[in-house]
């Protein structure tokens, strides 16, 4: 809360500034609030079977699921951040851009693709027995796709960019000349790397980390179609197959419990990191790779891209085109509207309560403002299937309560107007992604010098109109950015929609679903390649950003801050 002598040292418009970031604030909290209320006082308390049956299963699903694919991504992410930032070998600069492009890809379309591939009855297995002359699957040994190391692989393949483009921008930001004493000093290249370069890079390896943890904890559709038992999926069966929302409720707060520690964990291994690094040259090309580690490096960027990118689009394009006059019904132009107009509405709305976010941080940068907005921005941290339950308690709340007011005061029910309506879906996607977005014009706001403001106040404007008339086109980049993200992270958000869609409403994320859970991929190819496309376009974004970083010359500091989430 913002101290009483701090509120009287605050003019009326400064009041209503802070007021107005504290009621975002509460918004983003309702749904957190109502799932800890849910879970400690729930119609039916089902912890205790909880407990002796199911939880440990999913805890433990979840931490090997999550350990898995932290393993994988830190190793494809650094390592392909390393080769093609301080090595030279061919095609190197088509794989600075070309690997962060598995970001376009969701998780669960991946996950299709490969089953329809690699499954007994997929092309893999059956050009095989024909060449090797196998009948059944006795005669031979091939891995199971739809298995525990099949969702790590899956899930690892799509997310290992988060890592490659944080790491990636810590080695482009270090100082060669200290690479260059450490191998004056008889460090061998890879002593380098391990001495040098990966300490310093530590903090934003660990950022990258927890956001790939993050999203593997949100992610439904991969493991559920692996039949992968994890937490997200226990929600998802507990309030749907189960029909107990308390109980959902009480796998939720587990869930946040982890998400709580992955935060705590993250903080302390950048806790302390402090390098202040003077850029007066840009010396990252010191390795030149020849003979087989040259086709070694190549080739494992070149996996990477094919298994996470190529592979996919190839796939998919192919179903959509092949099953063209097939598949592309009436029905599926209504399902693309409902995802864009959904994903505009979410975008619109997070840029707005972000750059109102944003502003009343840069008005009033107390300690107390800034918390405030740094709690609004938590609901990234937050799985979808939480998300969805944290959203319908207090919705589903107002409208009973709406509903029995008029119907003992007016004699007619209004039935559920927010709950099971594309409003709930809307405000799950704001405070999902409302980091995003605030993110993104925080970054654009601090780039404005604060003697612009001062001027526009000299000149009679008030904050609102400073905001408008100044700020608002400066940040039009920002704007623009956070918004486009948020539209394509919302075109692929499948938990909170599968559950908090009306009855009859269809996105494109929970068409693809439907289809491809029921072995139908021909049919869900035309959407799941859409969601693809549209996903590229943060991808150009991600790769013109860290373009314009080469060239750079200044001090940098990286110190241990709070996760921007």
């Amino acid at each position: 809360m913002i101290p009483v002598s701090s509120l009287s040292r605050l003019n009326v418009s400064g009041l209503r500034w802070v007021l107005l970031v504290a009621t975002i604030a509460l918004l983003v909290a309702l749904p957190v609030l109502s799932i800890f209320w849910l879970a400690f006082f729930p119609e039916e308390n089902i912890w205790p079977h909880l407990l002796e049956t199911v939880l440990f299963h999913y805890v433990f699903a979840t931490l090997v699921l999550a350990f898995g694919v932290a393993m994988f991504t830190l190793v494809a992410g650094v390592g392909g951040a390393w080769l093609v930032t301080m090595c030279r070998f061919p095609g190197r600069r088509f794989f600075e851009w070309a690997l962060l492009l598995p970001f376009a890809v969701p998780a669960y379309v991946i996950a299709y693709v490969y089953t329809d591939l690699l499954e007994y009855a997929g092309p893999v297995q059956k050009l095989l027995r024909d060449w090797f002359g196998w009948q059944t699957a006795r005669d031979y040994w091939f891995p199971e796709i739809r298995s525990m190391g099949g969702a790590i692989a899956m899930l690892s393949l799509v997310l290992y960019p988060y890592v490659y483009m944080l790491a990636r921008a810590a080695f482009i930001e270090q100082c060669g000349s200290i690479r260059a004493a450490s191998r004056s000093l008889g460090c061998t290249p890879w002593q380098s790397f391990l001495r040098v370069s990966l300490p310093m890079a530590r903090p934003a390896i660990a950022v990258g980390l927890s956001l790939v943890l993050m999203e593997t904890l949100n992610d439904f559709g991969t493991v559920d179609f692996f039949a992968v038992r994890t937490l997200s999926v226990g929600i998802y069966d507990t309030w749907l197959s189960r029909g107990n929302l308390g109980g959902a409720a009480q796998i939720a707060c587990s869930t946040l419990v982890f998400v709580v520690l992955l935060i705590a964990l993250e903080r302390r291994a950048r806790a302390g990191q402090r390098h202040f690094v003077l850029l007066t040259s840009q010396s990252r090309d010191n390795y030149q790779l020849r003979g087989w580690r040259s086709l070694a490096a190549a080739t494992f960027c070149g996996l990477l891209l094919l298994a996470g990118f190529g592979v996919p689009l190839l796939v998919l394009g192919n179903y959509a085109l092949g099953s063209f006059s097939s598949y592309w019904s009436d029905d599926f132009f209504p399902i693309a509207r409902n995802s864009f107009l959904l994903s505009g509405a979410a975008a619109l709305v997070t840029v707005l309560l972000g750059l109102l976010l944003a502003y009343g941080k840069r008005l009033y940068p107390k300690r107390s403002v800034k918390s405030l907005v740094g709690f609004a921005k938590l609901g990234y941290a937050m799985p979808g299937a939480v998300m969805a339950i944290g959203v319908l308690i207090p919705l589903a709340a107002f409208d009973n309560a709406l509903d029995t007011l008029l119907r003992e005061h007016f004699g007619f029910s209004t039935g559920l107007l927010l709950s099971g309506s594309v409003f709930a879906i809307v405000f799950a996607y704001t405070v999902r992604f409302l980091a995003v977005s605030a993110g993104a014009i925080e970054s654009s706001l601090d780039k404005v010098t604060p003697s612009m403001d001062r001027a526009a106040r000299s000149l009679g404007r008030n904050s609102w109109q400073t905001l408008w008339a100044v700020h608002f086109p400066l940040v039009r980049a920002g704007l623009l950015s956070g918004a486009l993200v948020v539209f394509v992270d919302c075109m692929k958000e499948l938990p909170a929609t599968l559950l908090l869609r009306p009855f009859g409403f269809d996105t494109l994320a929970t068409h693809v679903y439907q289809f491809a859970s029921d072995e139908m991929l021909e049919r869900s190819a035309p959407g799941a390649l859409m969601i693809v496309l549209v996903g590229l376009l943060p991808v150009i974004l991600l790769s013109r950003s860290m373009g314009r970083r080469k060239g750079e010359v200044r001090v940098e500091l990286m110190e241990s801050e709070a996760p921007a989430v």
